[in-house]
């Protein structure tokens, strides 16, 4: 059993949060390095070079990390960039709206009211069900997340619309498959962080989907 109370599991990848000290999956946990001016950068895709330090995909986690968590980690004096935590929001959502374009050229994702509907209704196997946090509530309540599935109201209808190549979308769908299973992923941590489901944010300005 690891510290966190699970079983351990060849597939289980499990961190540190260096705020809340709790041993958790790293699907839950932002990558952090220091760069080679001593400033904090965020590893979006856990891909950078040098020591990571992990934090809770939360707001509260964040900003605390900020305030002397990352020197403490670290065990020198680094520089925090102002407003990192909504640059790490900013980051998330663009890596949900590209992994969401790749699954939709890859014919695992469809947008629009009637077409989700479709899926949901004709035996598609559904990884999860994705609508607007923007969009209208008596309109969202209409379709259902199959058993089984997820459901993401974390991003903008702009949002949505940028990762289906559209102006605005509402409804959108994943079937099942291995990217679905990514911004699934990558999808939770990004409502983590936003603290609640349809969690409004600014970070969609300048990002173009893939």
């Amino acid at each position: 059993m690891g510290r966190s109370g699970r079983t351990k599991d060849q597939d289980v990848s499990e961190r540190r949060c260096i705020v809340t000290g709790e041993v958790t999956p790293k699907e839950g946990l932002i990558r952090f390095v220091i760069g080679p001016d001593n400033q904090v950068v965020p590893d979006i895709l856990e891909k950078l070079p040098g020591r990571g330090m992990w934090v809770t995909a939360t707001r509260a986690a964040l900003d605390k990390a900020g305030r002397g968590q990352f020197s403490k980690s670290a065990k020198a004096a680094v520089t925090v960039p102002d407003g990192l935590t909504d640059e790490v929001e900013r980051q998330m959502v663009r890596r949900v709206v590209d992994l969401i374009a790749m699954a939709r050229k890859a014919g695992l994702a469809v947008a629009g009211f009637e077409k989700v509907k479709g899926w949901l209704g004709g035996g598609e196997n559904v990884r999860a069900l994705l609508q607007a946090s923007d969009g209208s509530e008596r309109g969202k309540t209409k379709l259902w997340t199959p058993e089984g599935a997820r459901y993401f109201g974390c991003l903008t209808a702009q949002e949505l619309g940028l990762a289906f190549g559209r102006g605005t979308v509402i409804h959108g769908a994943l079937a099942s498959g291995k990217l679905s299973n990514r911004v699934v992923e990558e999808a939770a941590k990004l409502k983590s962080l936003r603290e609640i489901d349809g969690g409004e944010g600014t970070a969609s300005e300048g990002i173009k989907a893939t």
